[in-house]
């Protein structure tokens, strides 16, 4: 018995064999994703991918999702393989990889900067750029905010001198609610819902968008390091397969989107509102562009990144020149 057992087991082994299967490849691929920040609403496609199916249908099996402690150490923390992938500031990225550290885009989630200028609007309205003179100023000093300001700044004339500059850490909005600051650099898509809510609801605030004063770059985004795409590039089409599938998802599911979230992510039981009105600020104002409209969210180009590179350089944020081949790849964007 024990003899015709093993002759099964041994035919079934190389039929599987024969159609070019492994007990490896039948097993998905099991990877970790490193955050920027604590979860917010341009996260959720990580946490709908696997609620939904759409990692596991594409034989990913999503380990872990680990909140961050700020753009430049996801990509210092996926740059050294302790994540395979990581979500943050893009621009952020053209800065590590001019610092040697190897990380690729390969998603623009936020197709326009969501970064802004923000103050509350019963007693200041910005207009425009010169506005911020004489100000005090909320800034992180490290991180995808200051690498924004710096540049926004440089592409209106402005400088620090100009302006008082107190540094400030999360969360920033309590530094303008409580009067301390006139005010602070955050993003539409994060800070602002929770800053809105608590400021006196809609109208309250008085926002002054980068993207609407020469600040000319992709947002947010996926992104992994080099030695997957040397290593494992099926693994990470696979992936990149299923965020965007997750993408199409949220967008058209925004409040099923935030509430998958709010259930995944430890603490968050009582935020599905805040993290709707993070998705809708993005659907509203930062996923689409021309280039998503052809070719799908998520989608980049070399000339957009060549612009990205180039506000960057010319505003004195990119110190060593990068081309747009060093910092993304459009090669896992196709769909199948």
């Amino acid at each position: 018995m024990l003899r015709r057992s093993l002759i099964k087991a041994a035919g079934l082994a190389a039929f599987v064999a024969a159609l070019g299967f492994s007990s490896a490849a039948l097993a998905a691929d099991k990877v970790n994703v490193q955050l920027d920040w604590v979860v917010r609403g341009n996260h959720a496609m990580f946490f709908v991918g696997k609620e939904k199916g759409f990692f596991a249908k594409n034989d990913i099996d999503v380990a872990e999702i680990r909140k961050g402690s700020g753009s430049p150490d996801a990509m210092r923390l996926v740059g050294n393989e302790n994540a395979d992938f990581g979500f943050g500031d893009l621009p952020t990225l053209a800065v590590a990889r001019s610092q040697n550290v190897p990380v690729v885009a390969l998603v623009a989630v936020n197709q326009h900067s969501p970064l802004g200028i923000i103050s509350l609007a019963k007693t200041l309205k910005l207009a425009k750029p010169s506005d911020l003179k004489g100000l005090t100023i909320g800034i992180h000093p490290a991180g995808s905010t200051y690498i924004f300001f710096k540049g926004f700044l440089a592409a209106n004339g402005l400088t620090e001198k100009d302006m008082t500059l107190n540094s400030v850490s999360p969360p920033y909005e309590s530094y303008l609610l409580l009067g301390r600051v006139q005010t602070v650099v955050g993003y539409v898509d994060a800070e602002v819902p929770e800053l809105e809510a608590k400021a006196g609801g809609p109208g309250s605030l008085s926002i002054m968008m980068g993207a609407d004063y020469g600040w000319k770059a992709y947002g947010s985004g996926l992104f992994t390091s080099q030695a997957m795409i040397k290593d494992k590039p099926d693994v990470v089409r696979r992936f990149v397969k299923a965020y965007r599938e997750a993408f199409d998802y949220v967008v058209a599911h925004p409040e099923e989107a935030a509430e998958i979230t709010a259930k995944a992510a430890p603490g968050y039981a009582d935020k599905k509102g805040v993290l709707l009105a993070q998705i809708n600020a993005d659907i509203a104002s930062t996923f689409s562009s021309a280039d998503t409209k052809e070719h799908g969210l998520g989608w980049m180009t070399k000339t957009q990144w060549e612009e990205t590179l180039k506000t960057l350089t010319d505003q004195g944020v990119l110190k060593a020149a990068l081309s747009a081949d060093d910092v993304f790849t459009d090669a896992f964007l196709a769909k199948e």
